[in-house]
């Protein structure tokens, strides 16, 4: 059954967005009567369509816990396609939310109208990409991180160094309860600066370990996500 989401309740009617209704009569060739899932409030409700009225009338609500781990993923400004990749896929893999930074050694640089189009864009495939996946929420893809940004962060905080050879993901996720808040930071191409390490560690961050493998950026967020994805299941 097709997933979609809905910022508007009234009694038991939910409001169904334009982008959403034409996906409903034009892709998936709905008709008024048929059945959808709809999130709201992270509720989930079974909802027979109303093509006509743009709504969904609830029918029952359906028992869904959400246990995800609370993951926000810090990364930098990459190409459109590595950037849209990460946006997908971290979303199906239960990311709260992603922050993009600014980096030394960052490629791509965006003023702050062409970043609003860009910030835009990704909440449309995490949106997507919630509905995919059975979502609940849909991860939130903040603003540029300054250093305020990322002192003000809660949780457990780390960095993903290259200089770090000892302290990997597991050390510091054998407690289950530290597990439940997390905030992991990626490098660009070619990493961090020992200077940005230096600050990230300033700003509250441990420095952690991916073992002795160099992986490209856009698979390392997908990589560390699996590995939390793994210890939730347990």
């Amino acid at each position: 059954m097709q997933r979609y989401f809905s910022n508007e309740k009234v009694n038991n009617i939910l409001k169904l967005s334009n982008n959403d209704l034409h996906h409903i009569k034009n892709v998936m060739r709905m008709q008024s009567g048929d059945l959808i899932e709809v999130v709201y409030n992270q509720k989930l409700y079974i909802c027979e369509v109303s093509i006509d009225d743009g709504c969904a009338t609830i029918k029952k609500e359906e028992e869904k816990n959400n246990n995800d781990i609370d993951v926000t993923l810090v990364i930098p400004l990459l190409k459109e396609q590595k950037m849209d990749l990460i946006m997908q896929k971290a979303t199906e893999l239960g990311v709260t939310r992603i922050i993009p930074i600014n980096t030394e050694r960052s490629i791509i640089k965006l003023d702050d109208n062409k970043f609003k189009k860009k910030q835009e864009r990704w909440q449309i495939i995490c949106k997507e990409a919630s509905e995919q996946s059975k979502r609940l929420t849909i991860p939130i893809v903040e603003n540029i991180a300054t250093n305020s940004t990322l002192k003000s962060l809660e949780g457990v905080k780390l960095v993903c160094s290259t200089a770090e050879k000892e302290k990997n993901l597991k050390f510091f996720l054998q407690t289950p309860n530290k597990c439940a808040k997390l905030v992991l930071v990626i490098g660009p191409e070619g990493g961090f600066t020992k200077s940005e390490e230096d600050n990230f560690v300033s700003c509250g961050f441990e420095r952690v370990s991916l073992g002795n493998r160099i992986m490209r950026v856009e698979t390392v967020p997908l990589f560390l996500l699996s590995i939390i994805n793994y210890i939730n299941m347990e």
